[in-house]
């Protein structure tokens, strides 16, 4: 059987329980191998009955003295009491709930191992429903990510009936790095991974499949970023950088200064440029972006910018429109709203060249648009993009200069996994005299303060959000923002201009909210979090976030971030009655800074990687064994590895990098199909 062969052919697994195996991702019998335990029970090292840590799971190594008997408790329940004694003369009680065919399978007189978590006192404990064992079975056991009807166990048996079909499997780490690295062989990992000797073994080889895993994702990500290079027609020999600054009515912050240098040097260097820059919300990434697209038109060539919405489209445009004027570049917008003969007046200047830099929505990736000679584009928001809609538009121009905003913070070394095929710039300062938004976490008995002050703010002519998590009526108790809407417009707000914005409204409705609220006809805005990506409504000061422990930290930040972007104070309410020590956590990470790559640092810790790797956007592929927190040594290290490698073999076309040429492919094929 070969690693590729169907897991249904495996002995015990059968066409019907393959179907199981399926819903964890796994079809064939090397799917089943690289499916790795999520943890482990330590069967190696028995205890007597008095070592037993009362209340924590353990195995204790006793003799079974008497067969079970039989207790009757009520209709439907019968429980099964035996005794056992370790070499020491310690007594365990074991209790077993209607499994009958168990009490009569152990027998008075033979040793076993119990696992499970012991109660009572240090001579005489006891176990209820323990796993049972012969004192055989003495080892370090899986643990798997179950589903229906396919238990730990039952994995664990496929896994020790695929595992010698996996013998002599091609290596993709080449022999040198694991010389190098001091890492065993791919077919001791993988055993050992499952089946640990010991706690040094199973330590060596998930080390070693670690390093493979990150090794991989490294050389791939090299040669995507080497491919898409390439070389470019759109060489922007003049910097314009000086007089577009001069221009502004302010002065750049370092930060913004150092991007746009890094951009410059990208746009001048004959390579398309590829650049992810990051700013949290208010750091002045358009600024960026309006340098950028002033350089090119200065060096004749035109721009785009892509908006994931109509009005963050209409609001770049104002802004851009408003930072460029005066400098003598055109700017346009197309969104698909406007009107048909709009539309064809903007696609004509633009195919002759009058418009040098047109802002809009996916209606820019339309066929009947076209550039007359696109050098730069430009897309805000990266996560609401797939990757295949920024090549679309790319397409447009002959290899043009890309350049991707996100207001998304992301620690560093994680930005530069997830864009893999990005440079990533990172703008950490923000502009003088912004405010720091006051933020507080109240439990649901100060509601009626935190409204009161809603309407203190309302009444003083500025605007404010209430969010909620969920649009209806579900199993939860959390409060549906379509009713919640109704009972504060009846009831609290009475009298003010409540509105609602939520996910499963028409595009079209949602933009009409948006619009309203920003033109200020709706005072109060209840919303999702549908409204984490939103407009700049300088009006809007504060905002009250219901059951806030619901939300991740990068979430609440991103939240957060649709007030304090005027000149008034603006303050945010973080209403939950939440207990446990990880939401008390985030909550007060929120109130101690404003700082996003700090939160997103903290995110990170607090709730690992997941949240940033959880979307497939990017096209990446998943990791099922690397912590991007716990493995950043890791990283580094096959960081380093991967450089000389790809020097000496860019292509891998040497015998010894052609499996870790096929296991690149693989993985990375298979992230593309996920996407598509």
């Amino acid at each position: 059987m070969a690693a590729t062969s169907s897991i249904r052919y495996i002995k015990g697994i059968g066409e019907q329980r393959a179907k199981q195996f399926y819903k964890l991702g796994i079809a064939t019998v090397e799917d089943l191998v690289r499916f790795y335990p999520r943890t482990y029970e330590d069967w190696s090292h028995p205890l007597s009955v008095p070592e037993a840590p009362l209340g924590q799971p353990c195995c204790i190594k006793a003799r079974l003295r008497a067969d079970f008997s039989e207790h009757r408790v009520r209709k439907g329940m019968v429980l099964y009491k035996g005794m056992a004694e370790d070499a020491k003369g310690g007594i365990l009680q074991i209790t077993l709930f209607n499994n009958k065919y168990l009490a009569q399978k152990l027998k008075a007189g033979e040793t076993y191992l119990f696992y499970g978590r012991a109660l009572g006192n240090l001579l005489r404990k006891e176990m209820a429903s323990p796993e049972i064992q012969p004192a055989s079975c003495a080892k370090i056991r899986p643990i798997y990510r179950q589903t229906e009807g396919l238990s730990s166990r039952i994995i664990e048996s496929a896994v020790g009936q695929a595992l010698p079909q996996m013998k002599g499997i091609p290596d993709p780490l080449p022999p040198s790095v694991r010389t190098a690295y001091g890492l065993p062989d791919l077919e001791t990992a993988l055993w050992q991974i499952h089946f640990p000797a010991d706690g040094e073994s199973m330590e060596a080889a998930r080390r070693r499949l670690v390093f493979e895993e990150l090794f991989l994702l490294q050389v791939g990500l090299s040669q995507l970023k080497a491919r898409s290079r390439g070389e470019t027609a759109c060489i922007l020999r003049e910097d314009t950088t000086a007089a577009f600054a001069a221009g502004l009515p302010f002065t750049l912050t370092g930060a913004q200064r150092r991007v746009i240098a890094e951009c410059a040097a990208d746009l001048q260097s004959g390579r398309p440029m590829n650049r992810l820059v990051q700013g949290d919300v208010g750091s002045g990434k358009t600024a960026v972006a309006a340098a950028l697209c002033h350089m090119a038109a200065r060096n004749g060539w035109q721009a785009a910018m892509m908006a994931p919405t109509e009005i963050l489209a209409e609001q770049h445009y104002k802004s851009l429109s408003g930072l460029l004027k005066g400098t003598g570049v055109t700017v346009g917008l197309l969104t698909g709203s406007a009107s048909k003969g709009e539309k064809e007046r903007v696609r004509a200047a633009l195919a002759a060249g009058d418009i040098q830099l047109l802002v809009g929505t996916h209606a820019l990736l339309q066929e009947n648009v076209v550039f007359r000679r696109l050098g730069l584009v430009v897309t805000d928001e990266q996560h609401r993009f797939g990757v295949a809609q920024r090549a679309a538009l790319a397409a447009k121009g002959d290899n043009p200069h890309l350049l991707v905003m996100s207001a998304t913070p992301i620690p560093r070394t994680l930005a530069l996994i997830i864009y893999g095929d990005l440079d990533v710039s990172v703008i950490d300062e923000l502009p003088p005299g912004r405010q720091p938004i006051e933020t507080y976490a109240v439990g649901t008995r100060l509601r009626q303060r935190a409204y009161n002050y809603i309407k203190k703010h309302l009444d003083e002519g500025r605007q404010g959000y209430i969010v909620c998590p969920l649009v209806e009526e579900g199993e939860t108790d959390l409060a549906p923002a379509r009713q919640y809407a109704e009972k504060l417009q009846a009831g609290p707000f009475r009298g003010y201009r409540v509105g609602l914005l939520h996910g499963r409204m028409k595009p079209a409705e949602k933009e009409e909210a948006m619009r309203r609220f920003s033109a200020g006809d709706i005072q109060l805005l209840v919303s999702t979090t549908v409204v984490e990506v939103g407009v700049d409504v300088p009006n809007a000061v504060i905002m009250v976030i219901e059951n806030a422990e619901r939300f991740g930290l990068s979430q609440l930040h991103q939240l957060r971030g649709r007030i304090g972007r005027g000149q008034y104070k603006s303050t945010c309410i973080l209403i939950s009655d939440a207990q446990n020590k990880e939401a008390l956590r985030r909550l007060q990470v929120m109130c101690s800074t404003s700082d996003g790559f700090k939160i997103a640092d903290e995110d990170l810790k607090l709730r690992g990687p997941g949240d940033f790797f959880g979307s497939r956007q990017h096209g990446l592929p998943d990791l099922k064994i690397a912590d991007m927190l716990e493995d950043m040594e890791v990283l580094r290290q096959t960081g380093q590895a991967v450089k000389p490698l790809l020097a000496a073999d860019p292509y891998l076309e040497k015998e010894e990098n052609l499996p870790l040429r096929k296991a690149v492919e693989k993985l990375f094929s298979g992230a593309e199909a996920a996407m598509n």
